[in-house]
C-alpha cells in the first residue's frame, strides 16, 4: 500500500515498535526501461511507481505551463537551468512535438545545454538529466504530499517508546522529514530524534552506487501518547 496508509495498516495490526521507510524507488523499476525511469535507456516516458493510477509524465508535459514546469523543477530538483529547460520543453511541445520517451526528453535537454563550454558539458548534462527526471517523478507520483501525510500521520502508527528510521534519497525529502521530526520532538511527541543525518559509508557506497545520496534520520516515540 501507499506510505500515507500508515494509519490504516497500524489500525489493523494496533500500532508498530518500529516503522522502517525506505523512500527511493525500487531498483527494478529503474532498471525497466518499460517504466521511463532512465534516460539511459529508450523508453515510454511514464515515471509511475503504479501505471494503473494517474496519468503519465508525458501526459502531464503535454498540458503544463512554461512557469509551472520552471517552478516544479525548481522545487523538486533545485534545477539551476529550470528556466531554460521549461522554455525549451513547452516550446517542443507547442510545435506539436509531443514529448512521449525518454529519449525524446533527454535529446531536449542536450540541445537545450548545447551552449556550455564543452569541458563540462557532458557531466551537466548527466545531472540535469537525472535533476529533470527526478522532479517529473515526484510530481506524477505526489511524492512530497504522499510524504506529507505519512510524517502527519507517522505518530500514531507508533505505539508507545516505537522506533521510526526514514531513509531519504534528496534534499526536499530530508528536509521535510527533519522538520515534522524536530516540530514532533518539541511538542512532546518524539522523546528523542536524529539531530545529525546518518549517511552511508565509503565501504557501502562503492558496494552499492545508489546508496551515495541516501540519508537516515531516526525518533523514538514518547512513553506518554501526545494528542
Amino acid at each position: 500500500q501507499n506510505f500515507c496508509t500508515i494509519d490504516e495498516i497500524a489500525k489493523e495490526v494496533g500500532g508498530f515498535d518500529f516503522i522502517l521507510a525506505d523512500l527511493g524507488v525500487s531498483s527494478m523499476q529503474i532498471d525497466n526501461p518499460n517504466r521511463g525511469f532512465s534516460f539511459k535507456v529508450d523508453g515510454p516516458l511514464d515515471l509511475r511507481l503504479n501505471q494503473q493510477q494517474g496519468i503519465s509524465a508525458a501526459e502531464r508535459l503535454d498540458t503544463i505551463t512554461r512557469e509551472e514546469l520552471a517552478g516544479m523543477l525548481y522545487e523538486n530538483s533545485d534545477e539551476p537551468y529550470c528556466e531554460e529547460l521549461a522554455r525549451a520543453i513547452t516550446d517542443e511541445i507547442r510545435k506539436g512535438h509531443r514529448i512521449d520517451t525518454t529519449t525524446k526528453l533527454r535529446e531536449v535537454i542536450e540541445k537545450t545545454l548545447d551552449f556550455l563550454p564543452e569541458k563540462e558539458k557532458k557531466d551537466t548534462i548527466k545531472k540535469t538529466c537525472q535533476r529533470t527526471f527526478q522532479a517529473l517523478r515526484i510530481d506524477v507520483n505526489r511524492e512530497f504530499e504522499v510524504l506529507y501525510e505519512f510524517m502527519e500521520k507517522l505518530p500514531g502508527a507508533l505505539k508507545p517508546g516505537g522506533r521510526v528510521a526514514i531513509l531519504t534519497f534528496h534534499s526536499g525529502e530530508d528536509k521535510l522529514v527533519k522538520q515534522a521530526l524536530k516540530e514532533g520532538y518539541r511538542n512532546g511527541i518524539y522523546a528523542d530524534y536524529a539531530k545529525d543525518v546518518i549517511r552511508p559509508s565509503a565501504e557501502e557506497c562503492v558496494q552499492n552506487g545508489r546508496a551515495r545520496s541516501t540519508k537516515m534520520r531516526w525518533a523514538v516515540r514518547a512513553e506518554e501518547q501526545t494528542d
